[in-house]
């Protein structure tokens, strides 16, 4: 199982508006692409939120491929819908994680 892990900070007077905006639009978006298996949407806990609210959006998938299928078919456009609603307003990161078997 691949995380797609994109953690985010929103400028507090702007994170009600991104939270329903992630809840209502972008996930489900996201999930439509028939790549990811499940998402899900965290606020970070016991941080500073002086500076913005952190959030932890998840995104699973069950490969490598469906990941690597969805930045090169989607990443761009899903990012740019984000920049278009909320520029200036939030600042993130991604990590990929992955299971560890052992």
């Amino acid at each position: 199982m691949i995380l797609y892990n994109v953690t985010v900070k929103v400028d507090t007077d702007y994170a009600k508006d991104w939270v329903q905006w992630m809840k209502e639009e972008h996930i489900l978006d996201l999930m439509e692409t028939g790549l990811f298996v499940d998402a899900k949407l965290y606020r970070l806990m016991d941080i500073d939120d002086s500076d913005g609210i952190t959030y932890s959006a998840q995104y699973f998938c069950k490969d490598m491929e469906a990941y690597n299928r969805y930045i090169s078919e989607y990443a761009e456009e899903m990012r740019n819908r984000g920049l278009q609603q909320f520029e200036g307003k939030f600042v993130a990161f991604r990590s990929l994680l992955s299971t560890v078997d052992e």
